[in-house]
């Protein structure tokens, strides 16, 4: 379905009939089309699930640049979506920028939150990070396959949305990013998930983001990139399912990724 927003059109799915909501929050790149491993899962476990197309991605409206604060304007459009298909609370799953989405809108809303689900979430800009986008670039800029799956995700839009991210995210004052301020205002149970060979991020990263969050599992997944939800989907669906089951707080907070 299409629901407009502030002149702007979303583009969201929503799936399954009954139980707990679970709100999917794709990445930098990405549309609902990610989660396509995901859905099937948590609606034969008992869930209603809404996915979205953010702002600018997928079969949304285009979006006229990204500024430098576009990660702290997003967790309002979440807020709006909610209201307006009436959804009270919800478990939310974020990869990559939509894990740091769920992240704001969680210390922000911790209300309208039950559990979170966080994969390959950045909370500081990184050296391997950088290196990572400019290697994405190059491989836009190189192959041809490459971009023709992103065009048919997002259409016209597909060649300025890359140009918008990748210089976002390349920008010299992006280096500052930094949300840690955040996690102690997150006091909900929250599994925080990353590649042991994740290239745009160290595994510093989702320690920090464990440490920071006082009810948290840090879950580091062995030989997985960027994208566990893919590269190793039955094993993630089963631990994020068993995950959002559990009926009272966590308590494990990771310490050493090489213990997880």
């Amino acid at each position: 379905m299409i629901l407009q927003l502030d002149g702007r059109n979303l583009y969201c799915e929503l799936h399954g009939e009954a139980g707990p909501w679970v709100i999917l929050l794709h990445h930098g790149l990405g549309s609902t089309r990610g989660w396509g491993r995901q859905i099937p899962a948590l609606v034969g476990a008992g869930f209603r699930v809404m996915a979205y197309d953010r702002w600018g991605y997928g079969r949304s409206s285009p979006r006229p640049g990204l500024p430098l604060d576009y990660l702290l304007e997003e967790p309002r459009d979440l807020h709006d979506l909610m209201n307006r298909l009436d959804i009270g609370r919800a478990h939310l799953i974020g990869h990559s920028d939509g894990g740091t989405i769920s992240l704001l809108f969680a210390a922000g809303h911790p209300e309208r939150v039950q559990r979170i689900v966080l994969i390959a979430a950045h909370i500081y800009s990184e050296p391997i990070g950088r290196a990572a986008l400019e290697e994405t670039l190059v491989r836009y800029q190189s192959d041809l396959e490459f971009r023709s799956s992103l065009s048919e995700v997002h259409g016209q839009k597909a060649g300025q949305l890359v140009q918008d991210w990748l210089g976002r995210w390349l920008a010299a004052e992006t280096a500052g990013l930094d949300v840690r301020a955040c996690l102690p205002e997150i006091r909900l149970p929250t599994l925080v998930v990353q590649g042991e060979n994740d290239e745009f991020a160290t595994l510093q990263q989702a320690q920090d983001i464990a440490d920071g969050i006082q009810h948290s599992e840090l879950w580091i997944v062995p030989a997985c990139r960027h994208q566990p939800h893919l590269e190793r989907s039955a094993e993630f669906n089963q631990r994020m399912i068993e995950f959002l089951r559990r009926s009272s707080p966590g308590t494990i907070c990771g310490r050493d990724p090489r213990r997880a």
